[in-house]
């Protein structure tokens, strides 16, 4: 009888590759009153890239950052309950984009200080962006590496219950913020704040999920689907503890599917560095190479 073999000793922690059910944080949805402004901040200034392939005239505009993008339908002006985090390939061309397009944006809310290892913008109509260097973030060049959200106190451990039980996500406290893990790079953080926080004005944020189907079965079970879009998308806005029910806090959440259309589709990155006069051919699209 062959004599049974002991485990071989571990020598990592695989759950630290566990990626969750959320495999991609896509895009936020902020609704904006100018086409014209908002791609002078998001496209000039910023340095993304306006979606060549998906174009609505002046109705909408959606802005690439590496694997992420801004979602701009035109109408009344929202604001985001908290931060973006963006990273670009260098703050110093950042600043550089930014005093040039600053001279469209005086009569905004459009803002640009320096801080400790970012610069701190506000966009022309109120938004809080963050931009870092590569450097701040694992595997992301370009892109959108988490958003923030301030929340009221003592709700962050039943925030955190909710992504972990409806979305399988994994998520950890660190202070006053829980963080909840997007897929391989991404995050949602949820801060708890005493500040006033404004009502909920409709912005969204767009995830894809491996399990479609259980969160859309416990969302429904509990009457928080909010739209069924299609066979391949619902929408839900209220988060809710689960162990109580006790409405916690309000972003509209865009879950779609990994057959949905949209999924992992490549993206046109342009590279940021370059305009007119340092053009270079060879050097139109993103790529750290490119920068070097």
């Amino acid at each position: 009888m062959a004599e049974a073999k002991s485990p071989v000793p571990a020598l990592f922690d695989r759950a630290q590759e566990d990626v969750g059910n959320v495999q991609l944080l896509e895009h936020v949805n902020l609704t904006v009153p100018d086409q014209g402004i908002a791609s002078m901040f998001y496209v000039t200034g910023l340095g993304f890239t306006r979606d060549p392939y998906i174009d609505f005239g002046t109705l909408n505009m959606w802005v690439n950052m590496g694997d992420q993008q801004f979602h701009l339908p035109t109408n009344t002006a929202q604001v985001l309950r908290g931060h973006i985090a963006v990273v670009v390939p260098s703050l110093e061309g950042l600043q550089r984009r930014l005093k040039f397009a600053g001279r469209g944006l005086t009569d905004t809310q459009f803002d640009c200080k320096e801080a400790d290892g970012f610069l701190q913008l506000t966009c022309p109509y109120g938004n809080t962006i963050k931009a870092f260097e590569p450097a701040a973030f694992e595997r992301m060049d370009i892109g959108m590496p988490y958003v923030q959200f301030d929340v009221p106190p003592g709700v962050k451990e039943g925030i955190g219950r909710f992504y972990e039980a409806v979305l399988d996500c994994s998520t950890h406290i660190e202070g006053d913020s829980v963080k909840v893990a997007m897929g391989t790079n991404q995050e949602l953080v949820f801060s708890e704040t005493d500040a006033p926080i404004p009502p909920y004005d409709g912005h969204h944020l767009a995830i894809y999920v491996a399990n479609f189907s259980a969160p859309h079965t416990w969302l429904n079970e509990r009457n928080l689907i909010s739209e069924e879009s299609d066979r391949f998308q619902y929408r839900f806005e209220k988060i809710v503890d689960p162990e109580s029910g006790e409405l916690l806090y309000e972003i509209e959440h865009e879950v779609r599917s990994l057959s949905h259309a949209m999924y992992r589709r490549p993206l046109v990155n342009r590279n940021p560095e370059t305009n007119f006069f340092t053009y270079r051919k060879g050097n139109e699209q993103f790529s750290p190479a490119a920068l070097s």
